[in-house]
């Protein structure tokens, strides 16, 4: 199924400052519930506290609707204000990411690999900027010199390293500059990829959303609500690929069904927080499942599914923050294509917008 109107969408992004006055011009909403979102920590929610709140029988009229689910965006795309603190990072004569100003005194101490001229910008950008220097010619040569520089630097600069390797691109199926690790992408400010599917069930003429617990030994977003199946984009995959690949690793679900899931479009975002600069687009999948089929995680990163529908996955994105951040722009993108946000909604056009917020290139 086609995403709504996506010539406009992708052409015309919403800035999140333009989000922001979107908002700040609703009406004030005293019983706005959604102000508690923070009362359950991530690993102090279960099942029976999502199903309560999916439950509940006081539907929000469309202005709050339009506010929650905006809120939800906003998350994803927090600091746009600070992009300034931020300087471009180039190979060559083109800019493949932002590193912040603050952190440029760790990658100072490897010279061989970085430079930072004052002048001769080959794109004439004002100001300060960090390159690679220019004795790294090749791709597979970068790549080793800045994983070294990642190695020397470690797990205190760079949290969570992985050893998965993220390809340096300008955008997406342009040639690759060099292969960056994971943990490191959004102190680099690259553009980052990955593929996101919302697994459904058609039940007695309404539709079900299987969702996913994660484990809370995961490193990142311990024990929030995800989708049947998500993941980064690494280097030297297609996305056809990885997305058969996630799913026999995270729901146990064989090519015979994965390969029938539909991509439906892209999201995007761009989230500064701190040193950190995100610049991610997920290609979205659809995939029907059968009624009887059960999802089975492989590699021990999601605590638990649950089938529920697709109403109630609504009400728990507006009401809590149960979900980890980017998997609501998914769900609302699905919400949207199903027709459970239709355009006699208030503020549909600002919300099919927002939902590529980023660079989605």
């Amino acid at each position: 199924m086609a995403i709504a109107i996506p010539s406009l969408a992708l052409r015309f992004p919403l800035s999140s400052s333009v989000s922001s006055r979107i908002i700040s011009h609703l009406p004030k909403i005293s019983n706005f519930r959604h102000s508690n979102v923070h009362s359950i920590s991530a690993k102090g929610f279960g099942w029976d506290d999502v199903f309560e709140v999916s439950k509940a029988d006081d539907r929000a009229d469309g202005s709050l609707r339009f506010q929650r689910y905006s809120e939800k965006i906003k998350i994803c795309n927090r600091g746009y204000e600070k992009k300034t603190d931020f300087v471009p990072f180039m190979v060559g004569d083109q800019i493949v990411g932002y590193v912040h100003k603050g952190f440029l005194d760790h990658l100072k101490k490897f010279r061989d690999v970085f430079t930072f001229p004052k002048d001769g910008n080959p794109l004439n950008v004002a100001g300060d900027y960090i390159a690679l220097h220019p004795s790294l010619d090749r791709p597979e040569v970068r790549t080793e010199a800045v994983g070294d520089v990642i190695k020397q630097l470690g797990e205190q600069v760079f949290p969570g390293i992985r050893n998965e390797l993220y390809p340096v691109t300008s955008s997406f199926g342009m040639p690759i500059f060099f292969s960056l690790e994971r943990a490191a992408a959004p102190y680099f400010g690259i553009k980052a990829y990955g593929v996101h599917m919302n697994g459904y069930v058609k039940r007695g003429g309404q539709k079900f959303l299987w969702v996913g617990k994660r484990s809370n030994r995961k490193p990142t977003y311990p024990g929030l609500l995800d989708h049947l199946v998500a993941g980064g984009l690494p280097h030297g995959i297609s996305c056809k690929k990885n997305l058969r690949k996630e799913c026999e690793e995270e729901a146990g679900i064989p090519p015979s069904f994965s390969d029938t899931a539909l991509s439906v479009g892209a999201v995007s975002y761009a989230d500064i927080d701190g040193h950190r600069y995100k610049r991610d687009v997920l290609f979205c999948y659809d995939l029907e499942l059968p009624d009887g089929f059960i999802p089975n995680n492989q590699d021990g990163e999601v605590e638990s599914f649950k089938l529920i529908p697709i109403a109630q996955v609504a009400e728990i994105i507006q009401r809590r923050d149960f979900f980890k951040p980017n998997c609501c722009l998914v769900i609302i993108d699905f919400l949207v294509r199903h027709g459970y946000i239709s355009p006699d909604d208030y503020g549909y056009l600002h919300l099919l917008q927002s939902l590529r917020d980023g660079d989605c290139s």
